[in-house]
């Protein structure tokens, strides 16, 4: 950890004012008067000479020292707290202590920053003296700052709350270099050379986006810093006083950053640090001209499938207030607090569902297979996945193509085709989410199980059910000649008694309509709020929100409101969860810089129904799936295929909206529930007919895939 050192002054503003306004004579004086007295008493102690030469105005000078933390990089790690995600920052830095920095760099910097480095206390008087003498003659500028001197200066800098407190802290005046020598004289009582030194490496900028010695040597060697050889420290040593001059990678500043490097080794031979020979082959060793300069970001991920979830990850973080008032101070935090965050994605999970997707749909189809995958008990998503690259498309030569909205497309304007940053599988923004059908009616049950009613509670379903419910009568779902709402089935074979084993097996319409109607649709919304439906439409909204309208919601049953897979998949996982709501997390555990272990994004559950409601209505969903209930017979299912590929004990429902516009399905274990939609992100209105051939297998053998080797759990039986 590199702990700047932030200066504050007690001094009240008027006399700082006052002392400023002495000008730049009185502290030309006053310099002059403490070189005179160092080229006279050069042992003698810096502060004692500039007492004689004008105590009161430097002990005006603050002195206070603050301990302040450099911006560090946060690293982002899947659940085996082992693959790196990836890296956010807003500098590349990462804090190394001095043992874990080569000798040969500690001695480059030396030699080409400070040669009394480890004989002065702080000032190099003879320094100060020649370049006060030097610059007064008109000859090349010296500045004779040493490291102790740089390092305030480079805090000053870091720790300016204004950019004129910036510009102050490394303007050059005599001002600024008397300050400078008061901070390192205090700075050098409080710490030892080691220390020092090792805040300097830390802190020190070496170009292309590298501060600190960590940073220049990934990004110039892709090396860790204690294994830096003699050329390769003198070139970052000889970086600090002009990265960009001595920019190895450019054209102009290649022959510079050599001539300065061996100039630097030559110091190191000259200052005892290297025998002449060892010297002899560092300048003979070849410069490199390229550099590895990390990504940065979700766009810059190891893996670009785990693009998706890092950016739900991101989000997520932006939205949590315990890590700043506005959204500004918490990417702040996160792209400067050094943290060690290890998320919740399971590297198997993730990519059984790529693999699974890839197999069965392009990247550049207009239509998005999404999959999000949700641990039960714990909300922790293990798995984001869609057959899109996510990546920001060109704009000077774009991939995607025209969007499928004809009015989108008539405008100019793309698709999100094979490229998006669009959080398409977990909504956010503009993405309100999609009608998923009927893995909606599980909603229904869990209301009427919650109302006393039994699953063996039967209805005489017919093949169109007229509702009390009110609607449109224009609208193709009223009764001819009436404003009732009047569903049908998706088959005519579906009609006679059906309860809920049968009705959720075989997803019978003109079941659930009449079972919402009896416990009250706004009950039926009420559950969806407590399982975590988030109601993103503004419409879906007004009407949940409202008692009397959800009251009328008739089609609600049926999956009309928009969601995201991560809804559904966490929904169904709150049945497996013995009816504890889990929200949603992308966080197995986040580690502050120093190693602590914070509490921010563990589990949050709440019962959002009993155990018994939970075990009955997961018992019913058995049967969608292809498994058997414990407490009924099923008889039928809408996906039979689950069950036999999955190969354990599972849980689920399909769906389907109007015109197969949306094709749904949820599968689940006690371990993984993963949800799956086949969706156009870019047209709610298109014309194509999704297929459960597509999104049913995805679903299922990715829950398969993450399944294989694990020992077989069955569910909890009712009571």
């Amino acid at each position: 950890m590199t702990n700047l050192v932030r200066v504050t002054s007690p001094t009240p503003p008027r006399d700082r004012n006052k002392f400023a306004s002495a000008g730049s004579l009185l502290i030309c004086g006053l310099l002059a008067g403490v070189v005179v007295a160092a080229a006279s008493f050069p042992a003698v102690a810096m502060s004692g000479l500039a007492a004689k030469a004008g105590s009161e105005t430097f002990a005006q000078l603050p002195s206070q020292l603050e301990q302040q933390t450099a911006p560090q990089v946060t690293r982002v790690f899947a659940a085996d707290n082992k693959t790196q995600l990836a890296v956010m920052f807003d500098e590349f830095r990462s804090d190394v202590p001095l043992k874990d920095i080569s000798v040969n760099m500690q001695n480059a910097i030396v030699a080409a920053e400070d040669h009394q480095f480890y004989k002065h206390n702080g000032v190099d008087l003879k320094g100060v003296a020649r370049a006060f003498v030097n610059n007064k003659q008109g000859g090349d500028k010296q500045g004779a700052s040493t490291l102790t001197m740089q390092l305030v200066r480079m805090t000053l800098a870091y720790s300016a709350k204004t950019p004129q407190e910036a510009v102050d802290a490394t303007k050059d005046t005599p001002e600024r270099k008397l300050s400078e020598m008061k901070y390192a004289l205090q700075l050098e009582k409080e710490l030892n050379k080691q220390e020092i030194l090792e805040r300097y490496l830390n802190i020190a900028p070496f170009g292309n986006g590298a501060y600190g010695v960590y940073a220049g040597s990934q990004v110039y060697f892709r090396k860790k810093p204690k294994d830096l050889t003699v050329p390769e420290a003198a070139l970052l040593a000889g970086m600090v006083k002009a990265p960009t001059s001595f920019d190895p990678t450019t054209a102009s500043g290649y022959p510079q950053a050599l001539d300065r490097r061996n100039y630097i080794i030559d110091n190191m031979r000259d200052l005892g640090f290297l025998k002449p020979d060892e010297a002899t082959k560092a300048k003979a060793a070849k410069l490199g001209r390229t550099t590895n300069r990390p990504g940065n970001g979700c766009v810059s991920v190891a893996k670009n499938n785990w693009g998706f979830f890092c950016d739900y990850f991101y989000r997520w973080w932006l939205s949590q207030e315990a890590f700043g008032k506005t959204t500004y101070d918490r990417e702040r935090q996160l792209k400067t607090g050094g943290y060690r965050i290890v998320t919740s994605l399971d590297v198997k999970a993730q990519s059984a569902a790529r693999k699974e997707i890839t197999e069965l749909i392009k990247d550049t189809s207009r239509n998005a297979l999404l999959l999000a995958g949700v641990e039960p008990g714990s909300g922790r998503v293990r798995t984001l996945a869609a057959n899109r690259k996510y990546k920001l498309d060109s704009t000077t030569d774009p991939q995607n193509k025209l969007s499928s909205d004809p009015r989108k497309a008539a405008q100019g304007i793309r698709g999100t085709y094979p490229n998006t940053t669009n959080p398409i599988i977990t909504g956010g923004g503009d993405i309100t989410g999609y009608q998923a059908g009927s893995v909606f009616k599980m909603f229904t049950m869990v209301a009427a199980l919650e109302s006393g009613l039994e699953p063996s509670f039967t209805i005489n379903a017919q093949e169109r059910y007229k509702s009390g419910y009110i609607i449109d009568p224009s609208s193709d779902a009223a009764c001819p000649g009436t404003h009732f709402y009047c569903p049908g089935n998706a088959s005519k074979g579906e009609v006679g008694p059906f309860n809920m084993y049968t009705g959720f097996g075989r997803s019978v319409n003109t079941y659930f309509v009449p079972l919402q109607e009896k416990v009250g649709a706004e009950n039926v919304v009420d559950v969806a709020k407590r399982f975590g439906v988030k109601f993103r439409a503004q419409q879906d909204a007004q009407m949940a929100d409202n008692e009397e309208a959800a009251n009328q919601w008739g089609a609600f049953t049926l999956g009309v409101t928009a969601s995201t897979p991560l809804d559904i998949a966490n929904a169904y996982a709150t049945l497996a969860g013995d009816g504890m709501y889990c929200a949603p997390t992308p966080i197995q555990q986040i580690y502050t810089q120093d190693g602590k272990k914070s509490d921010i994004g563990q589990p949050k559950c709440n019962r959002a129904t009993s155990k018994d409601v939970a075990r009955k209505a997961l018992d019913a969903a058995r049967c969608p799936v292809g498994d058997r209930a414990q407490l009924g017979n099923c008889g039928g299912a809408t996906e039979a295929n689950a069950r036999r590929v999955v190969g354990h004990p599972v849980f689920g429902k399909t769906g389907t909206t109007d015109d197969d516009k949306t094709a749904a399905l949820v599968v689940g274990t006690q371990q993984l529930v993963v949800a799956g939609y086949l969706v156009n992100p870019d047209w709610a209105g298109h014309t194509d007919r999704m297929s459960h051939g597509i999104v049913n297998p995805a679903v299922y053998r990715t829950v398969a895939d993450y399944m294989e080797g694990k020992p077989e759990e069955e569910f909890k039986k009712p009571g």
